[in-house]
């Protein structure tokens, strides 16, 4: 079976693909792929391996000798499903991977706005701790996670590892039952709720046509205003011109994005502007934005691939 992997470049260069290669007779690697370059890099191949490059149902129906699409992530939206289903295309994603690398990205995060540690390796670099007339000095205020609630939208395997590690900091865990939900389980509290009572707010739940826009101006406004918020699940469930009112306005303490609804963004999106410019209407302070990474530590990606590698394995042992 011949392989094609459309865009090797989204994983770090020395991730090995050795696990993969075994399970294929040739493996054709590209650093990415644009849409003019899909047909004819796809043409010959039994598999398709992607990770962000779209498969619709027009370039699936010339690909006559396309048998797999291995999705080099948990989510399939960049592959038409039914298409695939219709052309005898199997379709494999690959889930649980990264469950530990965005758990630590959470509480990195987490532990750097409580803890203010760049700030105060700042003030030593610029000299204001050798000028200090006492032992230590005060500058950021910091406070401990232990008592802080930290709310979770989305209890998969993502949002329990995070409440298993704020526990272990002495936090309380508000799990937050699906917006509009018209029981609440056990165990969990009404979305409303968690909104209003969070001192963290942290997002794991996929994107649907429910969860889009789930942070707004309206849920905004339910949150505490010291609050910080957290996303690494997908950008398009936060609006960003009102979270961008909202940090602006102090309506909101802190915000970190790992994702944005159009990735890589434009150098205009608003959330950009507002941590590239100066300008005092757009600049906040209040913003960390990050490039997508919270998956992506050395041993998630190399996880990933070896659980797609087994993937090709199965398929192989059902042909």
């Amino acid at each position: 079976m011949h392989a094609v992997f459309l865009d090797q470049q989204t994983f770090s260069p020395n991730i090995t693909l050795d696990n993969v290669r075994q399970q294929v007779t040739s493996l054709t690697c590209f650093a990415t792929t644009s849409p003019e370059q899909l047909l004819s890099r796809c043409a010959q191949a039994d598999i398709v391996i992607t990770n962000k490059v779209a498969l619709n149902q027009d370039i699936l129906e010339q690909l006559p000798k396309l048998k797999l699409v291995c999705v080099a992530a948990t989510g399939t939206n960049n592959v038409d499903l039914n298409a695939a289903a219709q052309l005898g295309i199997q379709v494999k994603n690959v889930a649980g991977y990264s469950t530990t690398s965005v758990s630590q990205y959470v509480f990195a995060q987490m532990l750097e706005y409580f803890s203010q540690t760049s700030l105060y390796n700042q003030d030593s670099a610029q000299g204001v701790w050798q000028q200090s007339t006492t032992f230590c000095h005060h500058s950021g205020e910091i406070n401990e996670l232990h008592g802080k609630n930290l709310g979770i939208v989305g209890y998969g395997n993502l949002g329990q590892a995070v409440a298993k590690i704020g526990e272990a900091f002495g936090m309380k865990i508000l799990v937050a039952e699906r917006p509009y939900a018209a029981t609440i389980r056990n165990n969990r509290l009404s979305f409303e709720q968690v909104l209003s009572e969070a001192d963290v707010l942290t997002l794991h739940c996929p994107q649907t046509p429910e969860t889009e826009n789930l942070i707004n101006a309206q849920t905004l406004s339910l949150m505490k205003p010291n609050a910080m918020l957290i996303n690494t699940a997908r950008g398009a469930l936060v609006n960003s011109y009102d979270l961008h009112a909202a940090l602006k306005n102090k309506h909101l303490g802190y915000g970190v994005l790992d994702v944005l609804e159009q990735e890589p963004p434009s150098a205009e999106h608003i959330l950009i502007r507002a941590i590239t410019t100066q300008e005092p209407n757009i600049h906040l302070d209040n913003l960390k934005i990050t490039a997508h990474i919270a998956w992506a530590s050395i041993e998630s990606q190399q996880r990933l691939l070896n659980l797609l590698a087994d993937n090709i394995s199965h398929f192989k042992s059902k042909c």
